[in-house]
């Protein structure tokens, strides 16, 4: 079943029917090509309770699809705990497949970082546009994995700055996945200690690693090295990986 977000102003007050427009009513009729009597579902953006409300369609205009009430889904899609992705510009376009998965997953934000070790370099007006193209893929993945928000992807920020962010949003589980690291069971501690309702961080590399003193740095920001296992990990593996474990610890728990 298809998956859409819409504003408040799109739905009724009593939930009962829903007008969509724009690009999602495009998509809908013109490339879907979804009749009448078809069910698809939204999530409405700034929705606290994050439900997952289930429509069918009762018409479709020159500009709209209108749907009425199935039945609302309270518990939502989105895990107990926000997850903040703190990633390191890799090469080429890894960044996509990585903003793509991490959503899908269940990260709560991304965070692009430029680190000592980061082989590319952004301009004001490159950092915009990939920050675009960035949050499309995030909306994309979004809707196809069901999720109840659409991830933020901020502008990317220097390591001060990305440690500087991780502390105004008083995020109290913060982890920086580290090759030189090697204590396991110290890591399942800490991942088998976090909480429904911790919010976690985690800082993820380059494909050169990060700097002695970049991690020195996190050190001093209360940002605790883990490892990852045995095996040095690609820069977008390696985030995949902590996010699944991550999501292994959490789904299904309540806060």
């Amino acid at each position: 079943m298809y998956h859409f977000f819409v504003e408040s102003y799109q739905v009724t007050e009593d939930l009962k029917s829903v007008t969509v427009t724009g690009s999602d009513y495009n998509h809908m009729a013109k490339v879907l090509r979804m009749k009448v009597g078809e069910q698809f579902s939204v999530s409405i953006t700034g929705d606290e309770k994050m439900r997952e409300i289930f429509y069918e369609i009762s018409e479709i205009t020159d500009e709209s699809v209108v749907g009425r009430l199935c039945f609302v889904e309270e518990v939502g899609n989105e895990l107990p705990s926000k997850i903040y992705l703190f990633q390191a510009l890799p090469k080429v376009d890894k960044m996509e497949l990585i903003v793509q998965k991490a959503v899908e997953l269940g990260a709560f934000c991304i965070v692009p970082m430029v680190t000592k070790r980061c082989v590319v370099k952004l301009d004001d007006k490159k950092a915009l546009s990939k920050q675009k193209r960035w949050q499309a893929i995030a909306e994309a993945a979004a809707k196809q994995s069901k999720r109840s928000i659409i991830p933020k992807v901020t502008m990317p920020m220097t390591m001060k700055q990305a440690i500087a962010f991780c502390g105004s949003e008083e995020i109290s589980v913060k982890l920086i996945p580290y090759e030189m690291a090697d204590d396991f069971e110290k890591t399942r501690e800490i991942i088998g200690g976090i909480t429904p309702g911790q919010d976690i961080a985690l800082f993820i590399g380059p494909e050169g690693g990060f700097a002695e003193d970049e991690i020195d740095m996190c050190r001093g920001a209360g940002i605790e090295p883990i490892t990852l296992g045995r095996r040095i990990l690609r820069t977008e593996t390696a985030g995949f990986t902590a996010i699944s474990w991550l999501m292994y610890h959490l789904e299904g728990k309540k806060e």
